[in-house]
Order: structure tokens, then sequence, then C-alpha cells
């Protein structure tokens, strides 16, 4: 793998927020999950492909830290870091910024399996196809 962290911008949509206009908090996950997916392609991973080959990440667990709210219209730079990758699990940390300010932390933990659910150990060939 090459740099273990990336920034994905992302503009608040209307649809993302609740009664009081600000993004709800469900979204933070959708987000990290972008930021994630596109650590992995800048990486050369290709989610789709893996898939067809059988191969599935599942969230195992995901956690986030809210610091200051966002709005509608807000673009936030969400920054994904592959900290931990051990046997079959990878984790990673999570920064949503709006500018300088934090808006949020989290941390997520994702499994590789196969079709049927079975655990499978993360190698270059699986994540990668070489």
């Amino acid at each position: 793998m090459s740099d273990d962290s990336h920034t994905t911008e992302i503009r608040v949509r209307y649809c993302e927020t609740d009664a009081m206009g600000l993004l709800h908090h469900g979204n933070y996950i959708n987000y990290f999950e972008i930021a994630r997916t596109d650590l992995f392609r800048v990486q050369g991973g290709d989610y789709r492909a893996m898939e067809e080959r059988g191969f599935f990440f599942v969230v195992v667990k995901v956690e986030v830290n809210y610091k200051s709210p966002a709005r509608y219209d807000d673009v936030l730079n969400v920054t994904a870091m592959l900290t931990q990758k051990t046997g079959a699990k990878l984790i990673h940390d999570y920064e949503v910024k709006r500018g300088d300010t934090l808006v949020a932390t989290g941390k997520s933990i994702l499994a590789c399996v196969d079709k049927n659910g079975t655990v499978q150990r993360l190698t270059e060939e699986l994540l990668f196809g070489q």
C-alpha cells in the first residue's frame, strides 16, 4: 500500500441535514465510508473487483466523536487514515474538518470475509488482485 491517509472534500447536501439545519449524525458514517473507499482507490485498490472475486469488507465496529456542528452547504474535508492492518482487519481513524475547525473524529474496524462470511487473511493479492 502507498500513502496511509487521504482527504476527500464533501459538501453537505440539504437532504443530509436534520430539522435544526445541522448535518444529521448518521451521515458522518457515510462520509467515513466515502473517504475510506477513496483512500483504498488511491492506494491502488478496486473494491468492485475485490467483490467480483468474492471478497468483502464488513464493518465490525464504528465510532464517531462529534466536536462541532456542520450545516447545509459546508465544505468538509474528511481524512481517512489506515492506522493498523493485522490479519483479517483494517483499522481506520477519521478526521472531519471545516477549514481549521475540527467537526468530528472517528474510528472503524473492518474485517475481510469471503462470500460465505468466512474471515480471510489480508494479502496484497486479495486486496489488489496482483
